[in-house]
């Protein structure tokens, strides 16, 4: 929360920044590293021992080799440095190689998604299910997309040339994290992107099972965090979504 407050403090500053003649880049990096020193102090007074990954300062080993804290400080980047208020902070707790609890805080609208594996996912204390609808018409689709210099843009065209014709309609909100609370809260019936880190998806994935949904790679598996691609949904359209991915890939 301390950090969110923070972020919400720079975030304010951003608008007057717009008009500057070296713009708010530098700025916004400023404020992902104060977020993240934050939550690094935070999490390190708490459990003394834990390692983290996190993303600005990579990978810090724990004397604790069994628990692992995944941090990103400030999902949704340049959202926040165009002065879009979509953009929040994750944090997931990895144990023994397997999540078992997760938060992703968004500040703006003071909405914080809570989870721990077998008890559920919550938002400000109400609990959250996936959405139902299992026919791809009625359903609203999240993604990503490749930027300058990132990613397979012929891929992700591709991709789209299948799916939209299939689905109500696709958002690019911007930030993965949230994307996937938006799954897990039943805003969005399903989410896929390719080329994530660890940190983007590591608390939001647990969210999406937590709340009923199901999760996997591309291609079908569970292991999102090491191939960085991830499809998410009820059980009707992860399949649905994982079908007409791979007929896109062939």
């Amino acid at each position: 929360m301390k950090a969110g407050r923070a972020l919400v403090r720079d975030f304010g500053e951003v608008e007057n920044l717009q008009v500057s003649r070296k713009g708010p880049s530098d700025f916004v990096s400023a404020a992902d590293r104060r977020a993240e020193e934050i939550i690094r102090a935070e999490l390190t007074k708490a459990r003394p021992g834990y390692g983290l990954l996190m993303e600005e300062s990579g990978e810090i080993e724990g004397e604790d080799g069994q628990h692992r804290w995944i941090v990103d400080p400030l999902d949704g980047t340049t959202n926040f440095l165009h002065g879009i208020p979509l953009f929040a902070i994750s944090i997931a707790l990895e144990r023994q190689g397997q999540i078992v609890a997760g938060v992703i805080f968004n500040p703006v609208m003071d909405e914080l998604y809570t989870c721990e594996r077998g008890r559920g996912v919550f938002m400000n204390d109400r609990r959250l299910r996936v959405a139902t609808r299992s026919a791809l018409p009625d359903c609203l689709i999240g993604t990503g997309l490749p930027f300058l210099g990132k990613g397979d843009h012929g891929r992700a065209l591709k991709e789209l040339r299948y799916v939209m014709p299939e689905v109500a309609g696709i958002r690019r909100c911007g930030a993965a994290a949230l994307d996937l609370a938006f799954v897990a809260s039943g805003r969005l019936d399903g989410f896929w992107e390719h080329g994530l880190n660890a940190w983007d998806i590591a608390a939001g994935l647990l969210m999406v099972r937590e709340a009923g949904g199901f999760v996997s790679d591309i291609n079908g598996k569970d292991t999102m965090l090491e191939t960085g691609s991830i499809i998410a949904g009820n059980e009707f359209v992860r399949g649905q979504l994982y079908k007409l991915l791979k007929n896109a890939a062939d």
